[in-house]
């Protein structure tokens, strides 16, 4: 083999890459210009949940104004907290009170367009959101005299997503008649899969963590009002229709995500404890996980399945709190690696996701 067959030649680099900052040009910018003006702020929000009298409910800031309410949020100062977390730590404590145990990062909204703030030649806003979990250790009513921030139910901004008591009413005499008719109207059938996959329309079955999906396909289709807020259409369908209470800027959204992504995690990790209180009978359990999913579980299925799981363990008391004996259980203290990895791995009843 000869020499020059037995080197390999050096990559060249076009000049597009190998430009440094300080030699790239005005004209190399100018498609750019109005966007440049603007810089990127990074707005760190906490949906933290809690269980309140059996209802997943969230920790909202009281607008002075007549806006709606908003998740705890502020900026992210690069030179002030060395984390994302930390900062989001501050702020929440600041604005709402609460000490955050536990933070997850949920995803982060970046899409220009997105709300109404979001306008060419200003700063553009990205969302970085975070799910937060507090044990349940008040009542609704505790925090009545402070007016500045509230515990508010999930179900009030999504009143399709609680299937427990019966499937909602709200899907057949207004979600899904408003959506055949974006979807006719706009000729949007590029989208009807999307809609059946997401509402279990056409013998599909109801994802419950498809919160997200169901939220922005409502959006899009301009029937929630935020899409007023945003400026994204004058259409007053989506003041009448009703469809839960809205939030500032993209708060819902991150909400939605939020309840989405801790559906999917109690299957696979025992998060449902870290909402729960140091002691609980097995049908506080049950409840709890119940209002979280938004169904009904079998009540023998989800017994055997806690027992199988090793989680808990008794108390050696009973309570008879309705009248009727039950035994109090708490979780196991010893760190096993079944209680680490794994969650309840429950299934909702589909008798009543129909």
């Amino acid at each position: 083999m000869s020499e020059s067959n037995s080197k390999s030649k050096p990559i060249s680099k076009s000049k597009s890459h190998s430009k440094s900052h300080s030699e790239i040009s005005t004209s190399d910018t100018a498609p750019y210009e109005n966007q440049l003006r603007g810089g990127v702020l990074i707005d760190l929000s906490a949906a933290i949940i809690r269980l309140i009298d059996n209802q997943p409910c969230c920790r909202l800031v009281v607008s002075v104004s007549d806006e709606p309410k908003r998740l705890p949020f502020g900026p992210f100062y690069p030179l002030e907290h060395r984390t994302m977390e930390i900062g989001l730590r501050q702020w929440v404590e600041a604005q709402v009170g609460v000490q955050i145990e536990h933070a997850e990062q949920l995803y982060t909204f970046g899409d220009r367009g997105r709300h109404a703030m979001d306008q060419t030649g200003e700063d553009h806003v990205v969302s970085v959101g975070y799910l937060a979990l507090t044990r349940n250790i008040h009542q609704m009513g505790d925090d009545a005299d402070d007016t500045e921030s509230v515990w508010q139910s999930l179900y009030s901004f999504f009143p399709w997503e609680d299937w427990r008591d019966q499937r909602p009413e709200i899907l057949d005499e207004t979600v899904l008649p408003a959506l055949n008719t974006w979807l006719n109207d706009h000729a949007q059938e590029a989208n009807r899969e999307r809609v059946n996959l997401a509402f279990g329309v056409d013998n599909r079955t109801w994802d419950e963590e498809l919160v997200l999906e169901r939220y922005e396909l409502l959006y899009e289709a301009g029937l929630v009002h935020e899409t007023l807020l945003d400026g994204r259409t004058s259409d007053e369908r989506a003041q009448s229709a009703g469809l839960g209470q809205p939030l500032q800027l993209d708060h819902r959204r991150i909400l939605a995500t939020a309840l989405g992504r801790l559906r999917g995690k109690m299957k696979y990790r025992p998060v449902i404890f870290d909402l729960m209180p140091e002691t609980f009978t097995l049908g506080q359990l049950q409840a709890s996980t119940e209002s979280i999913l938004g169904a009904q579980l079998h009540k023998q299925n989800f017994r055997r399945l806690v027992e199988k799981s090793n989680m808990v363990t008794s108390t050696g008391q009973i309570s008879r709190a309705r009248g009727r004996p039950a035994e109090i259980f708490r979780l196991r203290d010893e760190a096993s690696p079944d209680r680490l990895l794994s969650g309840l791995r429950v299934t909702p009843s589909r008798s009543r996701l129909k």
